[in-house]
C-alpha cells in the first residue's frame, strides 16, 4: 500500500549547531510526500529551546518541548517513540527518525519512500551513515564493505535515519518497550524481522553523521574506551 503522509521526528538535546544543520537539511529536501516534521526537545538548555523557537516558522516544523509533558530527566527516547507512534497510527502514516547529529541529503527522505513503495513488506528502511569523507562510519561499521546498491539485511539497525513502516507501527505496540533501556533502536529492528518484516537498508543514498553531538561523554567510546565502560555501567547510561 503506498502512503501519502509521513511524520518526521528529531529528538534533541543540546548541541545546537548540529541540530540546526539537521531541522536545515530536512527542510530542503525534495519529496513529494506530505509530512509532518516535529522536533522533540528533550531538555535542552533555556538557551537551545529559545534558539529551537525561534526558527520553528523559518524551517517549518512543531516543537514540543518534553518538559511540558514529562518530569522524567532526559533521554526520553521511550516516551518520544511512543508519542510519535501514537500520532503516525492515528494519521496513517510512516514514521521517519532523523536524529540531530544527521544531515539528510536532498533525495534522502524520498528514496527512503520509494524504498517502502517498491515492496509492501518492508518493516523499516535505514539510510547507511557516513562521515565527512563518505566513508561509512558508526554505527554502520560492519556494512562498509556491501556493494552501494539497495539491500535487505538482518544486522541491526540504527535509528540515526530510519523510516518505520506504518504496517510495522501497526504490527508492533511501543508501550511493550522495556522501560529500563535508554535506546530502542536495535531491539525495535530485530522485532520488525521478528514479525516478518524485511528491514532494508540503502547502501546508495548516505548520510553524514556525526556522532554523539548531543552527548560528548559518548566520544570516549572512541578516545578512552576504557573511561567510557566504567561511566556506562557506574552510572547506568546507554542500556540498550
Amino acid at each position: 500500500m503506498i502512503m501519502k503522509n509521513v511524520h518526521i521526528i528529531t529528538p534533541v538535546k543540546d548541541s545546537w549547531e548540529t541540530t540546526r544543520q539537521t531541522i536545515e537539511a530536512i527542510a530542503l529536501s525534495e519529496t513529494t510526500a506530505n509530512y509532518v516534521y516535529t522536533v522533540y526537545n528533550d531538555f535542552s538548555t533555556d538557551e537551545n529551546t529559545a534558539n529551537l523557537d525561534q526558527i520553528t516558522q523559518k524551517y517549518g516544523f512543531e516543537l514540543l518541548n518534553l518538559a511540558s509533558v514529562t518530569n522524567h530527566p532526559s533521554p526520553n527516547y521511550l516516551l518520544i517513540l511512543q508519542l510519535a507512534q501514537q500520532r503516525a497510527l492515528a494519521e496513517q502514516a510512516h514514521l521517519i527518525l532523523v536524529e540531530s547529529d544527521v544531515v539528510v541529503r536532498k533525495q534522502t527522505i524520498q528514496n527512503m519512500i520509494d524504498a517502502v513503495n517498491a515492496d509492501e513488506k518492508i518493516g523499516m528502511v535505514a539510510a547507511v551513515t557516513v562521515d565527512a569523507n563518505e566513508q561509512v562510519n558508526f554505527p554502520y561499521l560492519y556494512a562498509q564493505k556491501f556493494p552501494k546498491v539497495a539491500m535487505d539485511t538482518k544486522k541491526r539497525f540504527s535509528f540515526c535515519c530510519t523510516l518505520l513502516t506504518y504496517d510495522f507501527l501497526k504490527a508492533y505496540d511501543f508501550k511493550n518497550l522495556n522501560p529500563e533501556k535508554s535506546w530502542y533502536d536495535v531491539f525495535i529492528s530485530h522485532q520488525s524481522l521478528e514479525l516478518g518484516f524485511k528491514n532494508r537498508l540503502l547502501m546508495n543514498s548516505p548520510v553524514l553523521h556525526q556522532p554523539h553531538s548531543s552527548r560528548p561523554w559518548k566520544q570516549l567510546k572512541y578516545t578512552n574506551p576504557l573511561k567510557y565502560y566504567w561511566v556506562k555501567y557506574t552510572k547506568g547510561f546507554d542500556k540498550i
